[in-house]
């Protein structure tokens, strides 16, 4: 192993031999091949920066030949090489010189091929992909291949011979995490340099470590929706790891990547970077691409400045919202869409171009939201003229564009949009101007989306006036939650879309008054609701059975600054980041709000709880269980009772040694005591007794001279007759 040494050591040891360290150029030291004297890499991305370093390697995997030129004479050459830089230059860097088109001699004309070279193999790559087949016009459509691939055509065998078959590998179950026997759940953590994947085991109050590696990521990690993937990101782009171990699956190149979402379904990948323009006056250029989760190949690539990514339309809205594009169509990943200037693009995932080859024009839209069911969107407009013409809140069918349902709004300051999870409801939040247009009032317009025409009920507060300050959908349920009011004890209510005689009008279940809450928290499967204080609240938690409107616990984490269900609505995970300096780390709640285990952690920045898909039995098969769960509970509680004896018995364990340990350490100080008898006897005048009852105090004045001091007075008698 390799011993590390202070630069001062090492030029206070250069003087010595009258060595000047400035002289050499440390840039030219290489070390040997596969030798590293003993000194390991701590860098966790060597892998990547080997293949980062391949792309530069020499050879042509960087260069394209395009087949099926116009044959041009001289004087059209220049306006021809204009238009071949500006097809292909959208893809990626052409190097300089890198376009080369040949001419024939005799005519001085193109030969109807050229040459053009990028920076990277994956560039060349990407550009035969995307321009193989490209039509210039009706007798020019370009064939594109890799200049390496012309070796391979070369080396192919006049004679056809039998493929060898290689023996069938199964590939690595990376649904296996769902297989526990305890039935349990993972979560992920990040604290400090460290990633952990934890099992939630709250029969033994604490969790156990799945997987645990140092320099995983070097800003987050992400959990694709249904749980199969774990996506790290890096600055040469992202990867996701998956399986029993966590092997790595596949990565995406993307350099000083930001930001990644994935698609519904795990079948996209979707990464953002933002690179500062070299121009002060210019803005940030963006980069995205849509990846395929399972191969890696890049499916589309978008480029543009940050305005050409703003959200909003004309309204004077700036800046890039994250996701950039919105998925749609339920978890088939058909299509996804993102929202430009009068414009939603609405692209299907079958060809990655717009449906129809053109995008959806509605002047002003401002914002837009998938049902998460159906291919249907819902668009805000606002106000246009001052007034004259209303907002107006539109959901279009796809791929028809056709518009379901049309609500107009007037006097509308903001608008924002809910969708239920299983897409049967909207609820749009409207906050109006009253008449002097110097305050605002709150009201929901309530889409019931699967009825027919799509009826809408408007509800307001019994005190419009109210601030909204939360609202909640239930999962798969037909109730919301709403909290408004003053802070900081502001009112919660419940509302259910249906009633006792399922008139199909909302009614109000119940209001809670004066709660100390902010955040609203359903649990995934409904039922219960986890109503929480963060920030300046405190971290004041109360959990709440809507079913029997009633609460079931309260609790405080102090400081909690994120909340989080497990996909099973079993527990709840409370947390504290390092946004806050103390107090960081994580709880586990059991859904009645039984506080289970404390986790503390410095530096800690991340809790995810890993997503579970959807589950294979049908509603029938759900209420069902559900209606004979006492049948179905038995072999669990028996579980339970056996580890609770095992808990006992490690108790009684624990408690046992405790008091073996203390009547140890009692014997040991009795013997120390009566070593120290006769010490004690001699500084008590040689009385042998220890016990205080046996003397009779006795106070003692002891007069001691402290300082003695003499000083001469002069007399004078003139002052004594006086």
């Amino acid at each position: 192993m390799g011993v590390r040494i202070p630069m001062e050591e090492i030029f206070a040891k250069a003087d010595e031999l009258n060595f000047d360290l400035t002289q050499i150029d440390l840039d030219s030291i290489k070390l040997p091949p596969g030798e590293d004297f003993g000194i390991p890499s701590d860098d966790d991305e060597e892998d990547l920066r080997l293949e980062e370093n391949l792309e530069f390697e020499a050879g042509y995997g960087n260069v394209i030949v395009v087949d099926h030129l116009p044959c041009v004479p001289p004087e059209k050459f220049e306006k021809l090489e204009g238009v071949i830089r500006k097809i292909f230059s959208q893809i990626g860097v052409i190097k300089e010189d890198g376009l080369w088109m040949p001419v024939d001699p005799a005519t001085q004309k193109t030969l109807g091929y050229g040459f053009i070279e990028y920076n990277t193999p994956q560039e060349a790559e990407l550009a035969k992909e995307k321009t193989h087949g490209y039509k210039l016009d009706k007798t020019h459509i370009f064939a594109v291949n890799l200049l390496d691939d012309f070796d391979r055509f070369m080396k192919v065998p006049d004679e056809w011979a039998l493929p060898e078959t290689k023996p069938y590998t199964p590939g690595e179950n990376l649904q296996q995490w769902l297989t526990d026997e305890k039935a349990r759940d993972q979560f992920v953590i990040r604290a400090g340099n460290d990633t952990e994947v934890l099992w939630n085991d709250p029969r033994q109050l604490k969790p156990q470590r799945a997987y645990h590696r140092a320099h995983w990521t070097e800003s987050f990690v992400q959990w694709s929706p249904r749980g199969t993937y774990l996506a790290t990101v890096h600055r040469q782009g992202a990867a996701v790891w998956g399986g029993k171990e966590f092997n790595r699956l596949m990565r995406y190149a993307h350099p000083q990547v930001k930001l990644i979402d994935f698609s519904p379904g795990e079948k996209f990948l979707v990464t953002y970077s933002s690179h500062e323009p070299s121009n002060p006056r210019e803005s940030h250029k963006i980069v995205l691409n849509i990846f395929d989760v399972r191969t890696g190949k890049v499916m589309r690539d978008f480029k543009g400045n940050a305005d050409e990514f703003a959200a909003g339309g004309t309204g004077g809205v700036s800046g890039v919202s994250w996701p950039v594009f919105r998925w749609g169509g339920g978890k088939e990943d058909k299509y996804f869409a993102r929202i430009g200037k009068n414009v939603i693009s609405v692209y299907e995932t079958e060809t990655f171009t717009l449906i129809d080859k053109k995008s959806i024009k509605v002047e002003n839209v401002l914002d837009f939201s998938w049902s998460p069911s159906d291919p249907i969107l819902a668009l805000f407009v606002p106000e246009l003229g001052g007034g004259n013409q209303p907002a107006r809140v539109s959901l279009i069918q796809l791929p028809g564009k056709e518009e379901l349902r049309q609500k107009n709004l007037f006097s509308v300051s903001d608008c924002r949009m809910y969708w239920q999870s299983n897409g049967e409801y909207l609820a749009v939040k409207v906050d109006r101007y009253t008449k002097t247009k110097k305050s605002t009032y709150t009201g929901f317009e309530l889409f019931r989306i699967k009825e027919r025409d799509i009826p809408i009920e408007v509800l307001e507060l019994e005190n419009k006036n109210d601030k909204i300050i939360a609202f909640a959908w239930e999962p798969k349920g037909h109730r919301f939650a709403v909290i408004h009011g003053d802070s900081p004890r502001p009112d919660i209510s419940f509302y259910s879309m249906r009633t006792s005689h399922n008139t199909g009008r909302v009614s109000k279940l119940i209001t809670l008054k004066g709660k100390p809450a902010n955040a609203l928290f359903w649990s995934p499967t409904g039922r219960f609701i986890l109503l929480a204080g963060l920030r300046g609240f405190n971290g004041q938690l109360e959990f709440f059975n809507v079913d029997e409107l009633e609460t079931m616990q309260t609790g405080e984490h102090f400081m909690a600054t994120d909340i989080e269900w497990d996909p099973t609505g079993r527990y709840v995970a409370t947390s504290v980041t390092s946004v806050h300096e103390m107090e960081n780390g994580f709880h586990i709640w059991s859904f009645n709000g039984k506080l289970l285990y404390r986790i503390p952690r410095d530096r800690f920045y991340q809790f995810l709880w890993r997503p579970r898909p959807a589950s294979f039995l049908t509603a029938e098969k759900e209420e069902e269980i559900a209606k004979n769960l006492k049948k179905y509970s038995k072999k669990y509680e028996a579980e339970d009772q056996d580890v609770s004896l095992l808990l006992s018995e490690q108790d009684r364990e624990k408690r046992r040694k405790l008091q073996e340990e203390w009547e140890a350490w009692v014997k040991k100080w009795k013997q120390v005591h009566e070593e120290e008898k006769i010490a004690r006897q001699n500084l008590r005048d040689g009385e042998a007794s220890d016990e205080e009852e046996e003397y009779e105090a006795k106070e003692v004045e002891v007069e001691e001279v402290i300082d003695t001091r003499e000083e001469i007075v002069h007399y004078e008698e003139d002052d004594a007759d006086n």
